[in-house]
């Protein structure tokens, strides 16, 4: 009588059981592996469960926990990847001051002494547009417009320098 319950209970509730396993494991081929195992860890045990909800218990009990120890194999094998994602923040760090570079150099030797200043109290110190505009004793109107062709003449020479490296 005690194979039939096992057997029922898993057989009745098996997409409830898949679901649990699914919430802890993502992907479904896993969890249906976990299930399977968790029956297979059930039934040598099955002469001592006496009743549907102490299977149902069991089942839940045994799939939870093997579920999570394969989570925690895999969180052991995962130290390579963090340390690949290390070198691509480097990689990436060293693309971003490269490309700072190229906008010094862009400042320096394309914009106007004006259009500089502008640039560096802006988006270097922070200021305010209307406290750039005290500062160098001109109008709001003035400030934007320089920042706006400085900005311009900045992307459109990085854009040229981008197309002549691709080359």
């Amino acid at each position: 009588m005690s194979d039939k319950i096992l057997t029922n209970t898993f057989t009745a509730l098996r997409k409830k059981f898949l679901r649990i396993a699914m919430h802890i494991l993502p992907d479904e081929d896993d969890a249906a592996d976990a299930l399977q195992d968790a029956f297979c860890r059930l039934w040598p045990r099955r002469g001592n469960i006496n009743s549907s909800a102490e299977a149902e218990a069991l089942t839940t009990t045994t799939l939870r926990n093997i579920c999570i120890d394969n989570v925690r194999k895999r969180k052991i094998e995962t130290v390579p990847i963090d340390e690949e994602h290390d070198r691509c923040e480097e990689s990436n760090q060293n693309v971003q001051e490269e490309r700072y570079k190229q906008v010094k150099k862009i400042i320096e030797s394309e914009l106007t002494p004006l259009q500089k200043e502008i640039i560096e109290l802006k988006e270097i110190e922070g200021y305010t547009i209307e406290e750039i505009a005290e500062r160098l004793s001109t109008t709001e109107n003035a400030v934007r417009m320089n920042l706006s062709r400085a900005r311009k003449k900045i992307r459109e020479c990085y854009r040229k320098e981008a197309e002549h490296e691709n080359r």
